[in-house]
């Protein structure tokens, strides 16, 4: 299938699921599940919970619809799908039924973008909606802890990627929430073009776009702002949230361990709320202030998307330091017992809450 007309079948898609009546739906849309897999809820706090195991590969398969789904990605509710009679094989998320129309109002809002994966179809079971997006070549969670970190050039590469995607989601009033690496994937065997994959997670901004206020709190403990840990129950900016877990992935991406990281989640928390974090000597200038252009512990001095965007380490990339790949920390930072740095390392999977 082209990418026109898996785009025109998207639109198609969605526009007659988004005009359906929503008690309508399940007389027309009800499929056999044989069984269906767990249905993932959408976390309302940043508490810790247990690891989400990885499915056995040799497990039977679950029909869905025109589709099989095998083995669950590792840390998501994320599947992999092969279609039964064309073999092209997909992403599949399953969604909670309820409301599940208005997070796929996200997809018909945005259109079209090179750095979003877009909808390709959608079943509707009896619990469940289960939304089938593009296959990919792995995520950037995988891919930096497989490389332990990124050069440079190499990050300043996806990173401006990363940002296009959020750019464009923000400018069209939607908010992504739970950012991180994992959520961007590699669209090419080379890996070299990022996308963003699903919008489960995000919020539809209504009326004026302009205004960004949140009060729900849930997200990847690594990745949270320090505002949804020190307001209560007030509002804070979805967007500058964004903006902050986007600070998070670019200095993991360039160092190879979180800015905050803790065994504890209430240590954790202490640090981010505290919002104070190291960079190593051998970073180069540009790449230390673009990493604080993000990671400002006042919403309010956190660029937006587009303004990172023009900024000199993405528009006029410089040669690194020479000693790169040395791998200590800043001279000013105090020496990391070997349990202490082991902690640092990015996980095999991220906690989500």
């Amino acid at each position: 299938m082209s990418e026109g007309m898996a785009a025109a079948r998207s639109q198609l898609c969605l526009k007659r699921l988004l005009d359906e009546p929503q008690e309508n739906i399940q007389k027309c849309k009800r499929v056999r599940l044989a069984p269906p897999p767990p249905t993932p809820g959408l976390s309302p706090c940043l508490g810790p919970s247990s690891p989400v195991h990885k499915s056995s590969q040799s497990q039977s398969p679950s029909r869905v619809g025109p589709y099989f789904l095998f083995e669950r990605c590792e840390g998501e509710e994320t599947y992999r799908a092969v279609h039964v009679h064309t073999e092209q094989q997909y992403t599949c998320q399953v969604l909670p039924l309820r409301g599940y129309q208005e997070q796929l109002g996200a997809y018909a809002r945005i259109g079209h973008h090179d750095n979003v994966c877009g909808l390709l179809d959608v079943v509707v079971g009896q619990t469940s909606a289960y939304i089938f997006l593009p296959d990919h070549h792995g995520d950037m969670h995988a891919y930096v802890r497989s490389k332990k970190r990124l050069g440079e050039e190499e990050a300043g590469l996806l990173f401006t990627q990363m940002l296009n995607a959020v750019m464009h989601c923000h400018r069209n009033g939607v908010v992504l929430r739970d950012l991180k690496l994992r959520r961007f994937v590699f669209t090419d065997r080379h890996r070299t073009h990022l996308a963003l994959l699903g919008l489960d997670d995000c919020v539809l901004l209504h009326g004026d776009h302009d205004d960004d206020s949140l009060t729900d709190r849930h997200g990847c403990p690594a990745y949270v702002g320090p505002e949804l840990l020190t307001n209560g129950n007030g509002s804070y900016s979805g967007r500058a949230a964004d903006i902050w877990s986007l600070g998070v992935s670019l200095y993991t991406m360039l160092i190879g361990r979180y800015p905050f990281q803790d065994t504890q989640p209430a240590v954790l928390f202490a640090k981010i709320r505290r919002g104070t974090f190291s960079l190593p000597d051998w970073l180069s200038p540009r790449a230390k202030c673009l990493i604080g252009c993000m990671l400002r512990k006042s919403p309010a001095e956190r660029l937006e998307a587009s303004e990172l965007l023009m900024h000199p380490w993405l528009t006029n990339p410089c040669t690194p330091h020479h000693n790169v790949h040395k791998t200590h920390h800043s001279s000013h930072t105090p020496p990391q017992s070997k349990q202490e740095d082991d902690d640092q390392v990015v996980p095999m999977w991220t906690q989500k809450h």
